[in-house]
């Protein structure tokens, strides 16, 4: 398991340090990403209806990780695989660093505690040892590949997990082996409830609006 992990934390980081970013040549790029990801509540309606995730605030290096992956059809999404292939490495690595650091204010806020889980959701995130990779309030992931969960709409969580046991389908699943490893341990109704939880934590994530003329 930590072998596997090894590599995948090596390869997920390859193309972001191949290529310096730029987070200005990624906020002009960012036009192709607004329609969805800077629309206050907007949802999307495959593979389900459910609100597609904030990027602002994410990881650099995990954004990245995410659009090689749909480029080379590791996630299977043809909305995202079309946008994902028509970006170069060192685009990508732009828009990494753009919504790295979108929505940052200058304010320093004041830290909200994160609430405890019940028993249930507790052994469920145990068992699936969430926080080894996810960080211990899912805000500080071990690397930057890595996402960041806290707060994140759990209806679009739920259907991330439920993608990774999906197998055998041309536009629809993820191909993680760590990842689908763990979730096919659980009911859709545990990841439900995993999901839920983790999308009422504080976390750095938001949906930040744009101007659709710039």
């Amino acid at each position: 398991m930590i072998k596997a992990l090894t590599v995948s934390l090596a390869l997920a980081g390859m193309s972001l340090s191949a290529a310096a970013q730029d987070a200005k040549a990624g906020e002009k790029l960012a036009a192709m990403c607004i329609g969805c990801h800077g629309i206050l509540g907007y949802q999307a309606s495959f593979p389900e209806v459910h609100r597609v995730p904030m990027i602002s605030g994410q990881n650099a290096k995990y954004i990245v990780a995410s659009l090689v992956a749909y480029q080379k059809g590791e996630r299977k999404h043809p909305t995202m695989k079309g946008i994902a292939g028509s970006l170069t490495e060192q685009q990508m690595a732009d828009l990494g660093a753009f919504y790295e650091q979108h929505g940052r204010s200058s304010v320093v806020s004041v830290a909200q505690t994160a609430k405890a889980p019940s028993a249930e959701v507790k052994a469920l995130l145990d068992k699936g040892a969430c926080a080894s990779c996810h960080g211990a309030d899912y805000n500080k992931p071990i690397d930057g590949a890595y996402p960041k969960l806290a707060g994140q709409h759990a209806d679009y969580l739920y259907v991330a997990l439920k993608s990774y046991k999906t197998e055998g389908m041309a536009t629809l699943g993820r191909g993680n082996a760590i990842m689908a490893g763990q979730v096919k341990a659980f009911k859709p109704s545990e990841l439900k409830a995993m999901a839920q939880y983790i999308g009422s934590l504080p976390g750095d994530l938001k949906t930040v609006p744009q101007p659709k003329f710039r």
